[in-house]
């Protein structure tokens, strides 16, 4: 990342989406970039290219195709602050192995499951990271000795609660967050990033797919959550909220959980059903071997041969 001693401004105005996406690559990249280097890496015509070029060096966010400070303090309200990681169910379907270990503590291939996305966050440069433990919740203080600044939230309700138990316990966390299953294997780190336009979460494409899936727009935003589809998006388990959908969903978590049944949600339902429509949450494409999510001892045997004795 590179930044020229402009002035910071105080109250720099709101980017668009392809300012916005000029920016954060100049911003998260050691590489020096000329125009035709930005329209192969963002797609834009050379057209386009030269007037963002134009415009943002005419508002001193960049200078000679670097980003200055001012161009870094616009990019603040875009930035993931913090990361809540869902930690406190069971992980039933791969008993035995859960029986003494908590399914985001296993290890594969000798290295824990949770480690994975922990270490993503951390190199996304997100400085606040949030594990909400229930079942064995004393083995996750094994995280400490490598991750000394996590912090637990107790989900005391996990027992009886689904996901949303863990949700609600985390509400009051919930602006410039990502909200993640703890239990993905992640293999590209890349996926967790530091800057966003708008609240996301990860899809992989699927033509046919039993599991949760996410419909989206003609804009790649979603609008219907469901189980099972044809050409369409598997959710993964990683949401990012800005600070509106952030705090919208405070409010939203705490109702749903306390209606009847509320208890019985995923936490997801409450901004892609219950709420529907009060929510811009775009689809983010990720790839199959991006992440993994081992759901049963024969996956993970598949993955991890130690286990398959």
């Amino acid at each position: 990342m590179r930044a020229s001693t402009q002035n910071v401004n105080q109250n720099p105005k709101a980017l668009t989406e392809k300012q916005f996406n000029l920016l954060r690559l100049l911003a998260t990249s050691e590489k020096a970039y000329n125009q035709r280097q930005l329209q192969h890496e963002l797609g834009y015509s050379l057209g386009i290219i030269n007037k963002l070029v134009k415009d943002l060096t005419s508002q001193d966010l960049i200078k000679a195709n670097e980003i200055t400070k001012k161009g870094l303090k616009i990019l603040e309200p875009y930035r993931a602050k913090r990361a809540i990681f869902v930690a406190a169910g069971f992980g039933s379907r791969l008993m035995p192995v859960t029986l003494t270990t908590p399914k985001p503590m296993v290890k594969v291939n000798g290295r824990r499951i949770i480690e994975t996305l922990i270490d993503a966050c951390i190199a996304a440069d997100i400085k606040e990271i949030y594990i909400v433990r229930g079942y064995l919740a004393e083995c996750f203080d094994e995280l400490l000795k490598k991750y000394p600044m996590i912090k637990f939230i107790e989900n005391t309700s996990y027992k009886e609660a689904n996901n949303i138990g863990s949700v609600v316990a985390a509400s009051n966390l919930l602006e410039n967050a990502y909200i993640l299953e703890a239990d993905l294997l992640v293999s590209n780190p890349a996926i967790i990033t530091k800057y966003h336009y708008t609240s996301d979460v990860l899809g992989i494409w699927k033509e046919r797919t039993d599991d949760w899936v996410l419909n989206v727009d003609k804009n790649g935003y979603v609008h219907e959550e469901a189980i099972g589809g044809i050409n369409t998006y598997q959710m993964v388990g990683i949401y990012y909220l800005n600070s509106a959908d952030g705090a919208k969903l405070s409010r939203h978590i705490k109702e749903a959980y306390a209606a009847p049944g509320g208890k019985e949600r995923y936490w997801e339902t409450v901004p892609n059903q219950t709420y529907r429509g009060q929510y811009r949450i775009k689809m983010r494409p990720c790839l199959q071997e991006d992440i993994i999510e081992i759901d049963t001892i024969r996956e993970l045997k598949a993955i991890d041969k130690s286990y398959d004795v």
